[in-house]
């Protein structure tokens, strides 16, 4: 009991110490308690900066803004030239600024509150996934080359009970396929009968269904823009909704009006 009584201030001065991050001022205070400098005391070394929950909201100037300047996301061109210790730096770095992103965004959804830039999401989320599959080259490159395998799980195209196709990535299990009962029951590739076809036919209808009206919204889109502004520019206009046909609808009647248009 003595010797906590005795510890204790001792400890809660160094703590002091090591928040001010310097190692003289721990080695002072070794000295001062102890009467005696220990030369291993002068070698550690701490950091000033201290990370808190702050870290995961944006900069305060940022605050409220509608807009903030952001640069482009990191292609796999500008990955494939960077070493593994810095792919490895990268990724936390994104994964921060993706976590003080999603942060941003719930509380703007909380506040009720515009969520500036929400592009930025969407690039460090791009660049991940960047970074993932320039990882993933590295990797393939190197089995291939020592092993002459790509070093990846096998897998293969398999159907569902829903007749649905969807590549299987196959897993190491301790009991073989043919005496695994439990996988063999959840593992069921394959599917058919009448309620499957009908389920297929009823889903493909889905699908077209939304690709038509997704088609319809960009042409009704594009013929607004040309209705409203007849001297736009077509090919920014064509690449920027590929499905529309740009010439044809600038070339239909209620689309001119009465303006004369001028084939270049």
């Amino acid at each position: 009991m003595n010797i906590f009584k005795q510890i204790l201030p001792f400890s809660q001065h160094l703590a002091r110490c090591v928040t001010g991050s310097s190692s003289q001022r721990i080695s002072s205070a070794l000295h001062r308690f102890t009467g005696a400098s220990i030369p291993g005391a002068r070698a550690i070394g701490t950091t000033s900066v201290r990370h808190d929950l702050s870290e995961f909201f944006d900069d305060k100037k940022n605050w409220g803004e509608q807009e903030i300047k952001h640069g482009r996301g990191w292609t796999k061109d500008d990955m494939r030239i960077k070493s593994n210790a810095d792919l490895h730096k990268l990724w936390f770095v994104l994964l921060k600024e993706r976590n003080m992103l999603l942060t941003m965004e719930h509380e703007c959804k909380e506040k009720m509150e515009l969520f500036p830039s929400p592009e930025r999401l969407d690039k460090v989320r791009e660049s991940m996934e960047n970074l993932e599959a320039v990882i993933r080259e590295r990797n393939r490159a190197y089995f291939e080359l020592e092993t002459g395998e790509t070093g990846e799980r096998p897998g293969r195209l398999v159907t569902n009970q829903l007749g649905t196709r969807f590549y299987y990535r196959a897993f190491e299990h301790v009991i073989p396929k043919f005496a695994n009962s439990r996988w063999n029951e959840r593992h069921r590739f394959s599917g058919g009968g009448y309620a499957v076809w009908k389920f297929q036919r009823l889903y493909r209808e889905r699908l077209y269904n939304e690709k038509r009206k997704i088609r319809n919204r960009e042409r009704n889109e594009v013929v607004h823009l040309l209705r409203r502004f007849p001297n736009i520019d077509r090919e920014t206009l064509a690449q920027r909704f590929p499905s529309v046909d740009v010439e044809k609808l600038y070339k239909l009647d209620k689309i001119r009006g009465n303006q004369s248009v001028k084939d270049s």
